[in-house]
């Protein structure tokens, strides 16, 4: 069993791309979900965070471009995340594709990652919709108890930032046929099933 296990989670070079982008509210568990799937798949799971972290380690120009940005306290701009994410998914690992975690947050974004994929000759195969209704969100940002951020009127409120900035994602690639919505709100494992699953079948669909 152990032996079949390693083999699923090891792609020949006969296996399916598989370049995901996964969408949800704070608290879905969507990087959890990532980092899962990214061993069971055989791709990186990438966030927002660990892309920039990386462009700063790696010293280059653009990573010092980066650093000077986030030790002012400002946000990354479009334009330099898009440099960022171009750097990054053009990298070895992501030749049997990806999960994208955090990035894009907006449709502006959402057509700069398409730019940016199809100047790669290459195209986004999945976007994944972590659901969980915000009443839950709310108790399990509460039941963390990191500290002053999780207080129920921060939490509801970055929940409203989402909603207004993030959400329209969802309308977004739902038109172009790519989204896959998974309800959250189960126990882990079988999110992760869920999230497989959707995935497989549109590869066996697809005749991959």
């Amino acid at each position: 069993m152990a032996a079949e296990a390693d083999a699923r989670r090891v792609p020949g070079p006969s296996a399916p791309s598989r370049r995901v982008v996964f969408l949800g509210p704070p608290g879905s568990g969507k990087g959890t979900q990532a980092a899962a799937l990214a061993r069971e798949l055989g791709v990186p799971a990438i966030s927002t965070g660990d892309m920039l972290r990386e462009a700063v380690a790696n010293g280059s120009e653009l990573g010092r471009r980066v650093r000077r940005i986030m030790e002012s306290g400002e946000l990354v701009g479009d334009e330099l995340m898009a440099e960022v994410v171009t750097e990054r998914l053009a990298q070895p690992d992501t030749g049997r594709g990806f999960l994208l975690d955090g990035y894009p947050r907006t449709a502006s974004q959402a057509e700069t990652l398409l730019a940016i994929l199809e100047g790669e000759d290459s195209t986004l195969d999945h976007v994944v919709f972590i659901t969980v209704p915000e009443e839950e969100l709310v108790r399990r940002a509460i039941q963390r108890q990191r500290g002053a951020d999780d207080k129920e009127e921060v939490v509801r409120e970055r929940l409203r930032v989402y909603r207004e900035k993030t959400e329209p994602l969802v309308d977004y690639y739902r038109g172009k046929g790519l989204l896959r919505q998974v309800d959250g709100n189960r126990p882990v494992d079988d999110v992760r099933q869920s999230i497989l699953d959707a995935i497989e079948a549109d590869a066996t669909e697809a005749g991959e």
